[in-house]
């Protein structure tokens, strides 16, 4: 199979969907890789380090698009990219669809089979290739926090781990899932007092048991939110309901009653965000003001360290990448997990989370794949 890799053209994207060992291990499969040229920039790679590893340059991303049968990327395909998509192709990267309905019209338009990361499964339940970015985000959601609180960027002038004879600041997470748990580890690292909120008494027990009595755990109630809430320097929203829009834990009237200069960052932003005043941003203007509060809402947080992100993000997709090209839909079919990513074939809905939130028909994957 003819395997292409676009440079991705979201603003400040600088990660890439194949890294230069992936590529190496798909020519060892027989497989031919095409990849835009510059594509590893951002990583470190060079285009000398791509043919080393098998691959052939492309001049332009018209020709990559123009040839592959399977595109490998990170983020969502922009307007431009959608346009150039085919009903022979496979789209494989992270979608976030619930909240986006243009590039799911887009892509149902296209006939196309677009795989989403973010929804594939592991047999423990567990979500593969969202984790690797969600424990980046997770500890850069902190990172994030502690500069927007900087009086300069905003914020109250708080510093998250305080000094002798001065309290730390307050982190309220919300969701002790992958993101909840990286940002509680790298919190607590910087000293700052920590509560996870979360419906799951299990997980809180994870957590508690974790980290021991440094950090706090609160049972996810609407008073809880609240109360916390207003007593948060930072508060990090990283809720997930899988290829489902997110929950909107924290409400307008929830982010008026916070402190002034607090910050807010919302790491379901690519689903939609967690709380009622959030919109998405970029890396290069990351943040807005909403009744005194900061709002951090950057769509795509990993692509700061794209390094990190890229490597991490390569060595867990690098199994699926070599079945679909190796064998194809019947990949799909063949692999119950994998399927569970499939979000549009044909120009049909594929997975019930994203036909819900955007009130869409949904049509069985195995049955979509049968047509």
């Amino acid at each position: 199979m003819l395997v292409g890799v676009p440079k991705e053209i979201k603003v400040q994207e600088f990660r890439v969907g194949l890294v230069p060992a992936a590529v190496r291990e798909l020519v060892h499969h027989g497989h031919e890789v095409w990849v835009e040229t510059g594509v590893g920039l951002g990583i470190g790679a060079s285009d000398a380090d791509y043919q080393a590893a098998g691959a052939t340059i492309a001049p332009d991303a018209d020709t990559v698009w123009a040839r592959a049968q399977l595109i490998v990327k990170v983020k969502e395909p922009q307007a431009v990219e959608r346009q150039r998509l085919r009903a022979d192709q496979i789209l494989f990267t992270y979608l976030h669809l619930a909240p986006d309905l243009a590039q799911t019209q887009d892509l149902m338009a296209s006939g196309a089979t677009c795989i989403a990361y973010e929804t594939v499964t592991s047999p423990n339940g567990g979500l593969p290739l969202l984790a690797p970015m969600s424990e980046v985000a997770g500890r850069l959601s902190v990172l994030a926090g502690a500069q927007a609180l900087q009086r300069h960027a905003g914020g109250s002038g708080v510093l998250l781990g305080g000094v002798p004879g001065v309290a730390p600041a307050q982190v309220v997470i919300l969701g002790g899932g992958v993101v909840g748990m990286h940002a509680a580890a790298m919190a607590l690292g910087l000293g700052a007092q920590v509560t996870v909120i979360d419906r799951n008494l299990e997980v809180l027990r994870r957590l508690w048991t974790q980290f021991g009595h440094g950090l706090r755990t609160a049972y996810a109630t609407r008073d809880a939110i609240e109360q916390h809430a207003a007593q948060a320097d930072l508060l990090i929203g990283g809720v997930l309901v899988p290829g489902a829009a997110a929950p909107k834990l924290i409400t307008r009237q929830t982010v008026s009653q916070m402190r002034a200069g607090s910050v807010i960052v919302d790491v379901a932003i690519d689903q939609g965000g967690c709380a009622e005043t959030s919109h998405p941003t970029t890396h290069d203007a990351p943040t807005f003001v909403v009744d005194g509060v900061v709002h951090y809402c950057v769509a795509n947080m990993p692509g700061a360290v794209p390094r990190t992100s890229a490597f991490a993000l390569g060595h867990a997709t690098l199994p699926f990448v070599l079945a679909l090209a190796d064998h194809g839909l019947q990949a799909l079919r063949d692999d119950p997990h994998l399927r569970q990513g499939l979000n549009v074939h044909r120009g049909r809905l594929t997975h019930p989370g994203v036909a819900q939130a955007l009130d869409r028909a949904y049509l069985d994957p195995l049955a979509a794949l049968s047509l």
